[in-house]
């Protein structure tokens, strides 16, 4: 027998194909970071990991169904197998790009590699985290004496784990389908994938391949050969579909997936019947558009688990009948060169496709013959069961799901499908053990649940929940009182559970955070972090903080039994609110690499709707993607990463990353945030919008700068010609007494001129309220470059050219290149522009082009420098300067708006 050893809590992963090789890393990374002692078993009779039935092919024309770009491991990390391809040099002789589709078996390597590589970095780290290698199978389950679970394996020992995930990929296809006989042969192929099944098929014979889906598809492209014919039967005798040479993406439609009975709707129609006509909707529009329906079937698949949850159980199994066929021809496509090779086979004569059902099967000499259910007959050699994997956990003839069923320690998923789990892939039964599942057996509560973007994000939350559940049950190893990402707080419960809720509004950009940090500290007057947040707090949102009252509390109380991370963080606050620019920014950097899970701390370093920022461009960018092993699945960061991926022009992996942040957390200001962006910057002003207005009104009371969001939707307005529609958003949303400090400079005033270069209202600016409402200092000393510009933006739409003038004595003055470079010639600009000095103003506003990224912010809130050239150009009759100007940005960019303009110049 294995035993754990104390204090090491031991998870035991059932299955080491693609499912458990990723979710033993997660739990080994998850465990490290945490400093949550731990044993990953990893248990599988195969000899490697990885690979499973999936990736176990050798056969180098079996190619992945999903684009390299979309295969990595780490959902946060998209280009990891890009990389990992990349150090390889080439796919098939190509140069690796995001589109290739890689060979399978390569994936498999790829998972193996990052296990162990994982694996020796826990090694080395520490001792926290270790995992164990188990060869065998499991066969039975039972609850475990201390309250875990007894794995029994097929060699007669047992394992003794807390905990365990199940995973076991997808089973051996069924066969209720066959004739007896014909299940009888020793020349019927069950399994496929089976080791050395094909092995068995005679080399100088036709054979028939049951099923026409992907299975079959690679099967016949490793048998198909000069002198023989490979035959392939399935009831309609579809193929899948193929992958689009250049794929595009569109918003995810407004699906309503069922009407309750009596509801509105034709009479007689059911979930499904409404559901299949708005897909179907969707999809019509996404062709007139795009001219290609394979967009709109892609941006179902955030909503598909929703849907399918929404659908009453008869629906479900109405689409299982009826229509889950031709969803999984569509949804589960094969490769363009996989598609030409069976063509050619197809051309050729070696390979026949075919409708039909087998009805019956003898033999036939060394051969067989099968008969059809049209009466037709055909002899071949073997016949290879092509049905794909069985679902129905009761027909799978596995000993450990018969005796989870059998316990009551697992109870079959909705539709006969899987296993029943809940929403973090725990099993769900009776007795509710310690057990998690993911990938095909959660296909009953998910349906699509089997790809590797599913089956990445699911190892992520089941890791997370899993040692979330071993802390729970245990209070022995309860640790004192942490925020959300496992940081010590050295604080009473009451202050800490006040501070994480501030720390979640934070992250989630919502309201109250400042009240909430506030009450944390009244709670524990000792509580340093408490105090060192408000302070950063009030420093960064030029709010109503007792800034140097709160960071002065901080410091008297920052070696009060706190530990190094804490002390650290009130150290970096200090340095940012008293030091220069300078300071401020090395502190926080610094902290950051010794705590990268401190997320408040790496909030305030990177640009976002909230903070100023210490990192601008590539530094950003390095700063964020090196966070990756620190925070791997979790929402907050999906959507960071989001915002950086946008900033880079990468608007797919940016658009996917956000979806995926939304849909775990729906109000995540960030991620909706880089949608605004990805929107924005190709040109999808109509759909855009849409979803902004959506979002703000279901989420947008909760967020603490919903200003910014209707900037956004206001930008969508002004692109798409919608002056009056950008007026009244403004007076409602965007006006002050409605919003206040920074916010009324970055997003109201910034609009009101942006109103201005594009002649988009009528009469004088409304800008003496915003010049009000803002922060002070911030028009004549603003504590950043991005501040500088905002403020310098808001004076000119006042048209204060004394203000302007006393902003640039400022800037000249100052320490930092950037102001004295890039801010003082704003000024000048602008002065210039409000004076009508148009031919002064064009080559001042050019030069500064180039140099804008300095400012911080992102594209679109420096865009309106490109907007005050393309203005000035304009008023002073250059059309030709100007017309280029915007031909360049329709390429880039295209919107009605600039259409509008460039038909005017011409």
């Amino acid at each position: 027998m294995v035993t754990k050893a104390e204090p090491f809590c031991t998870v035991a992963v059932v299955g080491a194909g693609a499912a458990g090789t990723m979710t033993a890393t997660r739990l080994l990374d998850e465990a490290v970071a945490r400093q949550q002692p731990l044993s990953v078993l990893l248990v599988d009779p195969a000899q490697a990991v990885g690979r499973g039935s999936a990736y176990c092919t050798v056969d180098e024309r079996h190619l992945l169904n999903i684009p390299a770009g979309c295969m990595s491991a780490e959902p946060d990390e998209p280009d990891d197998f890009l990389r990992w391809l990349e150090e390889r040099s080439t796919v098939d002789g190509q140069p690796v790009r995001p589109g290739v589709f890689a060979q399978r078996r390569q994936f498999g390597e790829y998972l193996a590699e990052r296990l162990w590589a994982c694996a020796e970095r826990a090694r080395r780290a520490s001792t926290v985290a270790r995992l164990i290698r188990v060869r065998d199978r499991v066969v039975h389950a039972e609850p475990g004496p201390r309250g875990g679970l007894t794995l029994r394996l097929d060699s007669g020992m047992a394992l003794e784990a807390d905990a365990a995930v199940l995973a076991l990929g997808s089973h051996a296809p069924g066969t209720d389908w066959a004739p007896v006989a014909l299940k009888e042969s020793p020349a019927f192929v069950a399994d496929p994938w089976a080791p050395g099944a094909l092995d068995r098929v005679p080399t100088d014979t036709a054979v028939l391949l049951v099923g026409t889906g992907l299975t079959m598809v690679d099967v016949a492209l490793t048998l198909e050969r000069p002198g023989r014919t490979v035959h392939a039967v399935s009831r309609r005798g579809l193929l899948p579909a193929v992958h689009a040479e250049r794929p595009v993406t569109v918003a995810a439609p407004c699906l309503e997936p069922y009407k309750e009975p009596g509801g509105p709707g034709p009479a007689g129609s059911t979930g499904l019947d409404t559901l299949r006509t708005a897909v179907l909707r969707h999809v019509v529009r996404t062709v007139r558009a795009r001219g290609d329906w394979r967009p709109a079937l892609d941006s179902l698949r955030p909503l598909t688990a929703a849907l399918w949850q929404r659908l009453p159980e008869r629906d479900r199994a109405r689409f299982l009948e009826s229509d889950a066929r031709v969803w999984e021809v569509h949804r589960h496509r094969m490769p363009a060169a996989t598609a030409e090779r069976l063509g050619a086979a197809r051309a050729g004569g070696r390979v026949e496709v075919r409708a039909g059902q087998v009805a019956a099967a003898e033999e036939y000499g060394q051969a067989l013959r099968v008969t059809f259910d049209d009466g037709t007959r055909l002899t071949v050699g073997a016949v290879v069961n092509c049905t794909g994997p069985q679902s129905d956990v009761r027909r799978v003839g596995d000993p450990l799901l018969d005796s989870l069923r059998e316990s009551g320690l697992a109870r079959v998923g909705p539709a006969g499908l899987g296993l029943d789990t809940g929403a973090d892939g725990r099993v769900l039964s009776r007795v509710a053990p310690p057990l998690w599942t993911l990938g095909a057996l959660r296909r009953g509560n998910l349906w699509e649940t089997t790809a590797v973007p599913e089956i990445r994000a699911q190892a992520a939350e089941v890791a997370v929940a899993v040692l979330d559940a071993l802390v729970t049950a245990s209070p022995a190893r309860r640790p004192k009182p942490t925020d959300r990402y496992g940081l010590r707080l050295t604080t009473t419960a009451e202050a800490a559970a006040a501070y994480n809720v501030a720390l979640e509004r934070v992250l989630r950009v919502g309201a109250g955070a400042q009240e909430c940090f506030a009450e944390a500290v009244a709670a524990d007057p000792g509580f340093a972090l408490g105090h060192a947040a408000l302070a950063l707090l009030g420093h960064e949102w030029g709010s109503g903080v007792d800034v140097p009252r709160a960071l002065a509390a901080a410091v008297r109380t920052a070696y009060h039994g706190t530990d190094a991370r804490e002390r650290s963080f009130v150290h970096a606050v200090a340095q940012r609110v008293t030091g220069t620019e300078s300071e401020g920014a090395a502190a926080l950097l610094n902290h950051i690499k010794e705590h990268p899970r401190d997320a408040l701390a790496v909030s305030a370093a990177v640009p976002t709707i909230s903070f100023g920022g210490v990192t601008c461009g590539e530094q950003t960018w390095a700063l964020v993607e090196g966070l990756a092993g620190a925070y791997g699945g979790d929402w907050w960061y999906r959507s960071q990463l989001a915002f950086v991926r946008q900033d880079q022009g990468r608007w797919y992996q940016a658009e996917s990353l956000a979806v995926l942040a939304l849909a775990e957390e729906p109000a995540s200001g960030h991620a909706v945030h880089a949608r605004a962006h990805v929107d924005y910057e190709t040109g999808h002003h109509a759909d855009g919008l849409g979803f902004l207005d959506l979002w703000i009104k279901d989420y947008g009371p909760e967020a603490a700068d919903r200003a910014h969001f209707s900037w956004h939707a206001a930008l969508h307005e002004l692109m798409l010609c919608r002056p009056d529609a950008v007026r009244t958003r403004y007076l409602s949303e965007l006006a002050p007494p409605a919003v206040t400090g920074a916010r009324a400079l970055v997003d109201s005033g910034s609009l009101l001129w942006r109103c201005r270069t594009t002649d988009s209202w009528d009469g004088q600016l409304p800008a003496a309220p915003v010049i009000a409402a803002a922060p002070e200092s911030w028009l004549h000393a603003p504590p950043t470059s991005f501040a500088a510009l905002h403020a310098a933006v808001a004076l000119a739409a006042d048209e204060d050219l004394a203000g302007l003038a006393r902003l640039r004595r400022y800037a000249e003055r100052h320490t930092l290149e950037v102001f004295r470079e890039v801010v003082v010639p704003l000024c000048s600009a602008l002065a210039l522009v409000v004076g009508s000095d148009w031919r002064r103003a064009v080559p001042t506003l050019r030069s500064l082009l180039p140099r804008l990224t300095a400012l911080g912010g992102s594209a679109a809130q420096r865009e309106i420098v490109e907007e005050t050239l393309l203005y000035a150009l304009t008023r002073s009759g250059r059309c030709a300067e100007a017309a280029a100007l915007l031909d360049r940005r329709l390429d880039r960019r295209p919107s009605p708006l600039d259409r509008q303009r460039l038909t005017a110049l011409a």
